[in-house]
């Protein structure tokens, strides 16, 4: 979320929580600077009819238009704004149809209509504006079980320098089935990437789960083999849980990536992936593909016979080289012509115009950006651009000593 949705969410908020009878939206799509300037469409359209009034004669009078400004004043402004348009346009009618002799008066009639228009819109504006603040809570709803997630993460944490970019699908929940995490402890920082299959409320539980057992294995447990076990034993016991309940997950199950850096040593990583695509190893030499591994993804090992302690592999990074980790959202982003997005190729040809786009922000905002840009802004899926790399050269080591959490 950008610094200022953050801002305007939590302005949204705010009025909500105060039971404001105001419509929260308006003030920030119709502003100057940081004045509110909603109610000057219905003022002017209150002027402009009066004006016309005169102008069109006693032949064609159009001051029974001012029925419209209630309207307009309740689509723009809150309760007591659309109020006071109400007053205004009934002064307004009395005063102009007053000028007029009296056989070209419109009378009462046309002032009856005014009047419960006026009513109307007053009642319509408040439905309005109770729907808004409706939203506005669910809105906080929303980010709140993001954060909850997806907690935030320090700028650097475990010893890693990283960035990561979250584009929810359903751009009204916020968060899919997409999850990452970074967990330091005694025995090195581990890096979780995944993609919970399908959307919605059980994806996002499901994300939840695996983020739990990542958080608690991978700070207890020596062996990253180990944690990888935790992860599958997790998924298994989610569904199983998920069936007491009636609910038929049997197909449900979630792809990743598990990375340890160790405390000491050389440069090298170790790499367990289940069914997800690879990270890229991007650095000033190029972008390097690790070789996927055999393991299925979490949660299908048992239906395919898979046994045993999942593999991991090993990649030692070269100095400056950062890990680029992504979900589907972005290998299978499409064009028009239905081309995905050529990742790799994209992220080589940005190093050779530009090698500081190694740095984990950048290049996630470059991948962030092309992706965008290969689907003109249309995203199928929940996406997650996530980029890792051990913090500076100068001999420290992932685990910083920060407190985990």
């Amino acid at each position: 979320m950008s610094d200022g949705a953050r801002r305007t969410l939590n302005r949204l908020v705010r009025y909500a929580r105060a039971g404001r009878l105001d419509a929260p939206f308006r003030f920030d799509l119709l502003r100057v600077g940081r004045a509110s300037v909603g109610w000057l469409a219905p003022l002017l359209l209150l002027v402009g009819i009066a004006l016309a009034d005169f102008a069109t004669g006693s032949k064609f009078r159009t001051v029974s238009w001012i029925v419209l400004v209630p309207a307009l004043a309740a689509a723009l402004c809150g309760v007591w704004g659309t109020a006071v348009f109400v007053a205004l346009g009934l002064v307004t009618y009395l005063a102009v149809d007053s000028v007029w002799p009296n056989q070209f008066e419109t009378g009462l009639p046309d002032l009856i209509l005014i009047a419960v228009g006026g009513i109307l819109a007053v009642l319509a504006c408040a439905v309005r504006v109770r729907g808004e603040l409706r939203m506005v809570h669910m809105m906080d709803i929303a980010e709140t079980t993001r954060r909850t997630v997806l907690r935030p993460l320090a700028p650097v944490w475990g010893g890693l320098d990283h960035a990561a970019v979250y584009l929810a699908a359903d751009s009204v929940a916020r968060v899919g089935g997409d999850f990452y995490d970074i967990q330091p402890g005694p025995h090195g920082t581990r890096v979780l990437l995944g993609d919970v299959q399908g959307k919605g409320l059980y994806a996002v539980e499901a994300a939840a789960a695996l983020l739990g057992t990542f958080r608690e294995a991978g700070y207890h447990e020596a062996e990253l083999a180990t944690v990888a076990a935790r992860l599958e034993t997790r998924m298994l016991r989610h569904r199983e849980h998920a069936g007491s309940l009636g609910r038929d997950e049997d197909d449900r199950f979630a792809t990743a990536v598990l990375i340890g850096f160790p405390l000491s040593g050389p440069p090298t990583v170790e790499l367990a992936v289940f069914g997800h695509e690879p990270p890229l190893a991007v650095g000033p030499d190029g972008v390097r593909a690790r070789a996927e591994g055999e393991r299925q993804p979490l949660g299908l090992c048992d239906l395919v016979g898979a046994a045993g302690p999942p593999t991991v592999r090993r990649l030692t990074l070269a100095p400056g080289e950062t890990l680029l980790l992504v979900t589907d959202g972005v290998t299978e982003a499409r064009d028009r012509a239905g081309r995905f997005y050529p990742l790799a190729d994209e992220v080589s040809r940005a190093l050779a115009l530009d090698p500081q786009v190694t740095e984990p922000g950048r290049l996630v905002g470059f991948v962030r950006d092309g992706t965008l840009r290969h689907s003109a802004g249309r995203l199928d899926d929940d996406t997650t651009i996530f980029a890792v790399r051990p913090r500076g050269t100068d001999g420290e080591t992932p685990w910083d000593g920060h407190s985990p959490s």
